[in-house]
């Protein structure tokens, strides 16, 4: 069987700027990363965004049910529902993250679909892409050097080293830096300190970049960033360090959203890249309505299931940005529904239409999720080879008695075309009215906002917090941080905080161990459970299976 990466190679791409002229965009328009990726200048974004006589087009939202290692392939459906879409005579365009080369070279993989719904260049994207990655990290570590360096120059803000939560990042899943101690070496070497590495997807550079809308928004959201606290206990902030305007000049061309193609030809833009269980968890604001712009549907991804990405989504990113989805599709696999209905990723094999019954629990709770938001949605059956008929007869008897619409997606194996059953699913759901509203307001005190994710959207009885928490939330409190929004860092594997957890389980409770201002980003990040900003390597990394043959060509890829 073909690999993604065969089947990537194998495509006949077109221009970047004959895919970019279908968008009214000429070559002006374009920033060329040589035939096959091009950026969007700003002139051209500034144009088409204030354009009054463009219609803002619908945003179709694409989540999962909890991830498990057999996988969903929610970024596959995403891209392959927009070339369906496009088959079915509408101007649809894919907006979907960047990867993180951190589990490109890890488990996970990459992030740019699979079989005959991918973008291209695969391989581009997957690895360097046009640098944005780069300049994020670059941006982040750059205010970490002149924070340093404000220490050793004689700390005329009175810092306190003790205090400061801003660690460096690299884009690489590297467990041995994520405690380190900086600053030895002598007088010359600094101020020592504890500290440590994230990777960069977790970095709130990362969340401005993408939740900013322009340079001049860019600069004031990264200019809010806190650094540490004073001896008196207020916040220190990098404008204060005089660094945002640097930060701001390294960050320019990363703001502008990546133009690509899909394998069948079809527009998508990929730009930014937060974690869907330590940030975020979606592409840039600016990516999204540009999207909206120049196409009628507009298809993007969450992070993860409903209770990460997709709760993020609708807290933060809709809310802040003014975009709220008209539709949401939700994707199921039977694999994973096996794992949620007892059954190891080692005995998959083989019908279990039981297993796959005593998982819908798990789909009941994310279904449960969207609806309540108020947004019409289908669920996709995001087809795998070993599936069987029965199991997934049982998947959509399910999904008809209780009045959700349901769809076969099959676009791994035949791209837009196994996409046109969720594609009118989708059109038919955009016809029905969506009542949007957050889980709520920003005048609500923090952790009644942390109380009202956890309860209404991961089914717990509350959060508990540490002691330390305890005292960051009064600190928060006390320096207007109060009115931010929650990012809650957590498992992806779980409801709650036990990666172990799996299924629909109840009666237990959020146990968060941190509260960490992203006053930049616009939110304060809740770490539960014992969730990491720097993820390790497998017994088995996925980069010992990469290399490059001597006339430039990537194998092992996946």
């Amino acid at each position: 069987m073909n690999t993604d990466l065969d089947i990537a190679q194998a495509a006949k791409l077109r221009p970047i700027a004959e895919v970019a002229a279908e968008l009214g965009l000429d070559g002006d328009d374009l920033e060329l990363y040589g035939r096959y990726k091009a950026k969007i200048a700003f002139d051209a974004l500034n144009r088409v965004l204030s354009d009054d006589s463009r219609p803002n087009g619908k945003i179709v939202l694409v989540t999962a049910i909890t991830p498990t290692p057999a996988g969903e392939g929610k970024t596959t459906t995403t891209v392959g529902l927009a070339q369906a879409l496009c088959k079915l005579g509408k101007k649809a365009i894919s907006a979907t993250r960047e990867p993180s080369m951190g589990p490109v070279f890890g488990v996970k993989g990459g992030a740019a679909g699979g079989g005959y719904a991918q973008v291209l260049p695969m391989e581009d994207i997957n690895l360097h892409f046009t640098g944005d990655m780069h300049a994020i990290g670059a941006a982040h570590n750059l205010l970490a050097a002149m924070l340093d360096n404000h220490l050793h120059q004689g700390n005329a803000l009175e810092i306190v080293p003790h205090t400061i939560g801003l660690r460096r990042v690299v884009d690489m899943n590297d467990r041995a830096l994520r405690n380190v101690i900086v600053g030895l070496g002598g007088r010359l070497g600094g101020v020592p300190r504890e500290s440590g590495s994230s990777i960069t997807v977790a970095s709130e550079v990362m969340a401005i970049l993408c939740l900013s809308s322009s340079l001049t928004e860019l600069k004031t959201r990264l200019g809010r960033i806190v650094v540490g606290q004073t001896r008196a206990g207020a916040p220190v902030t990098a404008a204060q360090l005089k660094a945002n305007g640097a930060m701001t000049a390294i960050l320019r061309d990363a703001l502008k959203p990546n133009l690509v193609q899909t394998l069948e030809g079809t527009p998508a833009l990929v730009h930014g890249g937060p974690f869907g269980n330590i940030a975020h968890g979606c592409s840039s604001v600016l990516a999204t309505k540009l999207a909206r712009k120049l196409g009628g549907i507009v298809v993007t991804e969450a992070g993860f299931g409903s209770d990460l990405g997709f709760e993020k989504y609708c807290d933060i990113v809709a809310p802040s940005a003014d975009l709220p989805p008209d539709a949401v599709v939700l994707v199921a696999t039977v694999r994973a529904l096996k794992m949620h209905g007892g059954v190891s990723k080692k005995r998959l094999a083989g019908e279990n239409v039981a297993a796959v019954k005593r998982g819908l629990s798990n789909l009941d709770r994310h279904a449960r999720n969207v609806a309540q938001m108020g947004v019409p949605f289908v669920i996709a059956i995001n087809r795998f080879s070993g599936d069987s008929e029965g199991e997934m007869a049982a998947i959509r008897a399910h999904c008809d008695g209780n009045g959700w619409r349901v769809a076969l997606c099959d676009v791994w194996a035949k791209g837009g075309e196994g996409g046109l059953e969720l594609g009118e699913a989708v059109l038919a759901a955009l016809e029905q009215p969506a009542n949007f509203a957050p889980n709520y307001t920003p005048e609500m005190p923090l952790l009644d906002k942390l109380n009202a994710v956890v309860t209404r959207v991961y089914g717990a009885e509350g959060v508990t917090l540490s002691v330390e928490a305890v005292s960051q939330l009064k600190w928060l409190e006390e320096h207007g941080l109060g009115s931010l929004r929650v990012c809650i860092a957590k498992t992806q594997y779980s409801f709650g905080d036990d990666p172990k957890g799996g299924g629909n389980p109840t009666g237990f409770k959020i146990n968060v161990r941190s509260l960490q201002p992203s006053a930049g980003a616009g939110f304060v990040v809740a770490f539960a459970g014992e969730v990491m900003t720097m993820p390790g390597l497998p017994e088995v990394p996925a980069a010992e299976a990469i290399d490059v043959d001597a006339d430039g060509n990537i194998t092992g890829l996946f």
